[in-house]
């Protein structure tokens, strides 16, 4: 089986690049390398069953040739940085849903019939029902990267009626471990590390929000993929709770062994489209048999650690 991976070079993406070669699946990995690192397909690089195509998503003749010969699609790459979504409207529109609709139309072209999806629990906005379900009414959208995904999972719904595809959509809480290279515990790590007596904090510290290990996230992926079998497959994949900023704020320090003075900047929220409160109901994910190992605070540990192990990322970004 080839399994074509999009941003093969991200966080996620490289992750899953080398479970599925542990696997023993013949790995296609298509990345342009804006945001993905090249050090962190060093492993799949060595082995056989890894093919790296350098290429943009954008361009749907170079798409549909780097798909020939693909059984199923994990389609993971994604413009990720929710907060500069009103500096850059287009890069949302662009790298979100007008790559997904490149993707579609390529695996079209070439006969796949099958497309694994990295969507985001922003899809849910300011959700009204906490923790939110799969299927909770949709509010009005608060960000770029939100609406976006919001496309992207329709446009993905709609091939798979009028083009008898199967998907499997994953909204994601925000996922923490080994490779990653942004979101808070980045953040704060690099502001540590230039001054570890001051931590600026965007919003007011209380923010509560959930995360999921990297390696949790892939076994909630791989079991739903063996185990659900509908047209369209939709699974809200982050742990059974939550954790305020503060909270997380409290344990990379201590993993640091630093006590900084914090600095809010204020409100209830970090950034235009920052949702106070994520939680997200996993229900239906459990009921396959999927439980997370990991805990957040020892996401977030692990996670520290990598960094403190990998320093360079603070640069590559």
């Amino acid at each position: 089986m080839v399994c074509i991976v999009t941003g093969c070079a991200g966080f996620i993406g490289s992750s899953l690049v080398d479970r599925l070669i542990a696997q023993g699946c013949r790995v296609a990995g298509i990345d342009n390398f804006s945001t993905g690192q090249h050090q962190f397909l060093e492993g799949a690089l060595k082995n056989p069953l890894f093919r790296l195509i350098e290429g943009d998503l954008l361009d749907l003749p170079f798409l549909t040739q780097a798909f020939f010969g693909g059984d199923m699609v994990f389609h993971f790459s994604a413009n990720a940085d929710v907060r500069l979504g009103t500096e850059h409207p287009r890069r949302d529109l662009e790298q979100n849903t007008l790559a997904t609709y490149n993707v579609l139309e390529a695996m079209r072209a070439n006969n796949i019939k099958q497309i694994v999806f990295s969507s985001t629990g922003s899809v849910y906005g300011e959700a009204a029902v906490i923790p939110t379900p799969e299927d909770a009414p949709f509010p009005v959208q608060t960000s770029l990267y939100g609406a976006s995904k919001v496309a992207c999972e329709g446009l993905i719904a709609a091939y798979c009626e009028g083009f008898d595809l199967q998907s499997w959509i994953f909204r994601f809480v925000s996922i923490l471990g080994e490779r990653y290279t942004h979101g808070h515990v980045f953040d704060f790590y690099k502001q540590l590390k230039t001054d570890p007596a001051k931590l600026r904090v965007l919003g007011n510290g209380k923010q509560r929000k959930s995360y999921l290990y990297i390696q949790d996230c892939l076994d909630g992926i791989q079991l739903a993929v063996e185990k659900a079998n509908d047209k369209v497959n939709i699974f809200n994949l982050g742990v059974d709770g939550y954790c305020e900023v503060n909270d997380s704020i409290n344990w990379i320090s201590q993993t640091l062994e630093v006590q900084p003075s914090l600095e809010y900047t204020g409100g209830d929220r970090g950034w235009i489209g920052d949702n106070p409160f994520i939680f997200l109901d996993t229900q239906k994910i459990r009921s396959l048999g999927w439980v997370p190992k990991a805990s957040i605070s020892e996401g977030v540990v692990k996670t520290v650690e990598f960094l403190k192990s990998n320093e360079w990322v603070l640069e590559a970004r």
